[in-house]
């Protein structure tokens, strides 16, 4: 089945101004020379400033080299046993076509905790890029609210999921989902400038009252159009 959108659907807009900077040490202090000496030694580059004034926002680009893998231990409740996307790269706005399968052996039902743990490349040092305005490593108390928010109570899953019987919402019973290789169409995303042209890890950690459920790790480089 074919799932199309209207290429005007936008992404969320997310705005953020990102500062990563080491703490602060008086000048002339040993502490100020020593971190210095360490900078310069690393050859890094001075503070990354990430500023949502400016005008620069990225509409078009392309997904290389994703890859993904569990990365909770053997009994982790939920896993994820396939995920096949094509091509590669993958163009935005694009067609896509994916596939997947993964199983549950307990009941995932509100509150559902999220934590996403995303990583820059930056000279070669994978820098982690701060919480701001739900974007980049944020905890989120509640996957399922999101999810509601995202397709309201009382409305049909989108498709291909609602052809194939998928959920989309909370609880998602204990048993196995697959969906079978479907198209959907990319519309215009819309990001920070500072969030495209790198190469990035992402780290998902689902959990429910203070156990974990599921971990899952991705990679992939962003390029802009």
């Amino acid at each position: 089945m074919t799932s199309k959108k209207g290429e005007d659907e936008r992404s969320h807009t997310l705005s953020a101004q990102i500062s990563l900077r080491s703490p602060a040490r008086a000048a002339g202090s040993p502490a100020h020379s020593e971190a210095l000496a360490h900078s310069e030694a690393l050859a890094l580059p001075g503070p990354v400033t990430c500023s949502s004034a400016g005008p620069e926002r990225v509409t078009r680009g392309q997904v290389l080299g994703f890859d993904w893998k569990n990365c909770g231990p053997p009994d982790d409740p939920a896993v994820l046993k396939t995920l096949v996307l094509s091509p590669d790269p993958i163009s935005i706005p694009g067609d896509l076509t994916a596939s997947a399968s993964g199983s549950t052996s307990v009941e995932l039902s509100a509150p559902l905790a999220l934590n996403v743990t995303l990583e820059k490349e930056v000279v070669g040092i994978w820098v982690k890029v701060p919480c701001v305005d739900e974007l980049g490593s944020c905890h989120y108390p509640d996957a399922c609210a999101i999810l509601n928010q995202l397709i309201p109570p009382g409305q049909d899953c989108p498709e291909p999921l609602h052809t194939y019987g998928l959920p989309c919402r909370c609880p998602f019973k204990a048993g196995s989902y697959s969906l079978p290789q479907s198209d959907f169409f990319l519309p215009y995303m819309d990001l920070p400038y500072w969030l495209t042209n790198g190469d990035y890890r992402v780290q998902g950690v689902l959990g429910s009252r203070g156990k974990e459920l599921g971990c899952l790790k991705l990679s992939l480089s962003i390029r802009s159009l």
